[in-house]
């Protein structure tokens, strides 16, 4: 149950500690799973735990021990709080997934700013936070892995109307760098997981909020469009994520960058071929026509 272990083998001593944010749905619900298989010790963690039912229920299914711990990555005292409740309870961490994320789109024009911080908020400042919070016992250790959860947009330019979450990818892959460079001397891997299409929460969870309209509407809703379909397309993706995760983790000459799935591959290897810009948004706005049809006409002058 939620605050700890659940399901066969709890208490015992599981080796490895995994610590994986996120995991009330998803890809982070599939690597708690997935590291609960490969006999880590998993401790799932969550904003909110009342959203930890279908986690627990698929634990218990299969009798694997699954450790739940509250943790809001957007937070300093709850970073803190957690980490040091799981070195307690279980001690240091071995492997730290960095899988919490948010998808909040919009006009760079429009998007109201707590959105937009808040984008950074979760996605670089929560990994972050989390880093630091376990890399004194890591290095202590000198041993340790650190496996964030970025996304195949930031191996590519800008796209509309995603900006502020493809500038928060790019921070990540960036800082996850300099990560790997600063830890390499301390026994430390840093690995950056890059998904593709997967069919999560996040874009549910962006629909949820209300989109005004506005002078990018038709536009926007275009490629809100191709996002709906390409994520539907994507329904059991997650758990392939999960795996590549957890193999990351175990593998030590798994590279820095890791893309996952055949659609993050060929993108950017059409992005290789390209020489500028000007390209990839031409190539863009192709793949966005071929799955939401053809582009809206220009918009009206300013209202």
């Amino acid at each position: 149950m939620p605050g700890g272990e659940t399901g066969a083998g709890a208490g015992a001593a599981r080796g490895r500690i995994a610590l994986i944010t996120g995991c009330s749905s998803g890809i982070g619900l599939e690597a708690a799973l997935a590291f609960a298989r490969r006999g880590f010790t998993a401790v799932a963690s969550m904003r909110d735990l009342g959203k930890a039912g279908a986690l627990v229920e698929r634990a218990g299914a299969e009798g694997l021990a699954v450790d739940v711990v509250r943790l809001d990555v957007t937070d300093d005292a709850s970073v803190d709080a957690a980490v040091r409740e799981v070195e307690a309870r279980h001690g240091p961490v071995d492997v730290l997934v960095n899988n919490a994320g948010v998808g909040y789109d919009g006009p760079i024009e429009t998007i109201p700013l707590e959105r937009a911080r808040a984008v950074f908020e979760t996605n670089m400042w929560g990994p972050m936070r989390l880093v630091r919070a376990v890399l004194p016992a890591m290095r202590a250790r000198r041993s340790g892995v650190v496996v964030n959860v970025s996304s195949v947009a930031a191996r590519v330019p800008g796209t509309a109307f995603q900006g502020f979450y493809d500038a928060s990818k790019h921070a990540l892959n960036t800082l996850s760098e300099s990560l790997f460079e600063e830890l390499e001397p301390y026994g430390i891997r840093v690995v950056c997981i890059e998904p593709g299409f997967v069919a999560t929460e996040i874009m549910a969870n962006a629909d949820a909020v209300p989109r005004p309209p506005g002078p990018y509407t038709a536009l926007y809703e275009w490629v809100l469009e191709f996002y709906r379909r390409s994520v539907a397309a994507a329904a059991d993706r997650a758990s392939a994520v999960a795996d590549a995760i957890v193999a990351a983790a175990e593998d030590p000459s798994t590279p820095v960058h890791v893309l996952v799935g055949a659609d993050a591959e060929a993108i950017v290897a059409a992005v290789a071929g390209l020489d500028a810009f000007e390209g990839f948004s031409s190539l863009g706005r192709q793949i966005v026509e071929s799955v939401a049809g053809p582009r809206p006409e220009d918009p009206p002058g300013p209202p």
